[in-house]
């Protein structure tokens, strides 16, 4: 299964490309969270109700807050979710959540006479429960990061520890930028899933230093020939990269394609988190490794 044994790819004579690459991304995220006033929460974080419903046939979302904002609802959101025949509705409005429904309903039945829909959802979240759970997902990936931090520290040096820990913060600040980009919800089962970024981008870039570590055992430590080990061991361990990669990357893509409407968000999560953090591992956490060395060379 090593498809790539006998590579020799330059891959930090290129870190530079991947440097502004990286910056590219993580700049369009920050301006497009800043145009979208932050990060675009669901339900399960900021509170309220949601409503999903089914149409016997297709149903355009200007009918419907056409008819909700004529009755004092004109801040309600609407989207289509999964097909054109189904719609979801979200509110803040402080009723509770059959109250709500049972006003939505006849409303836009009279709007829509002859497209008779059924509920298939509906859902409320109060507000205190929102805040606990955005302070409980903050603190999860936080405390993520400071052990993984003390772990590889115990396990290599502290040069690989910060590198791993920039890795992991580029994979977040990309993956959280294409979702605000692409107006996705923040939902809990994203929050689960950068947790899993975190762990599968951290797995893959221990494997490359470990080689690292293994490669630097038969040569000295000179800054010279570091970034030839570096490179070495990059492709020593690229077929192994590339196979793991491949081969999760086509069980979340069928996830997102055949499993349904509720885990696309999180599956779309993982395919990005799965591409950003292979990319990670080679052309970030690598060369914060190599750069590091090269200044603590130069200092000397």
């Amino acid at each position: 299964m090593r498809f790539f044994s006998k590579t020799n790819i330059d891959f930090l004579g290129k870190r530079k490309i991947g440097y502004v690459f990286s910056c590219i991304l993580i700049l369009t995220g920050i301006i497009s969270m800043v145009m979208h006033g932050g990060l675009h929460y669901n339900i399960d974080f900021t509170g309220g109700t949601l409503v999903q419903l089914q149409f016997e046939k297709d149903v355009r979302i200007e009918d419907i807050r056409k008819a909700l904002a004529s009755q004092g609802y004109g801040d309600a959101e609407i989207k289509h979710f999964g097909t054109a025949n189904e719609i979801v509705i979200r509110t803040g409005v402080e009723q509770t959540a059959e109250e709500l429904t049972n006003r939505f309903e006849p409303i836009i039945q009279q709007a829509l006479p002859d497209n008779p829909f059924v509920e298939q959802r509906l859902e409320k979240v109060g507000p205190k429960i929102g805040k606990e759970l955005i302070v409980d997902a903050v603190s999860a990936i936080f405390w993520a990061i400071i052990l993984i931090l003390f772990y590889v520290m115990w396990r290599f040096e502290l040069k690989f520890a910060l590198g791993s820990i920039i890795a992991l913060l580029h994979d977040v600040f990309i993956t959280l930028g294409i979702f605000s980009i692409l107006d996705i919800e923040i939902s809990a089962p994203i929050i689960a899933a950068i947790l899993t970024i975190v762990g599968y981008s951290l797995n893959d870039t221990i494997v490359v230093f470990d080689r690292i570590r293994e490669n630097l055992k038969v040569k000295q430590k000179d800054s010279s020939v570091f970034q030839s080990i570096i490179n070495r061991s990059l492709n020593e361990t690229l077929s192994r990269t590339i196979i793991t990669s491949v081969t999760t990357l086509l069980v979340v893509t069928i996830l997102f394609f055949f499993g349904g409407e509720v885990l696309r968000s999180f599956s779309f999560a993982m395919i990005v988190g799965i591409i950003i953090g292979t990319y990670s591992s080679i052309f970030i956490a690598s060369p914060f490794v190599l750069e590091w060395q090269l200044k603590k060379a130069t200092a000397k």
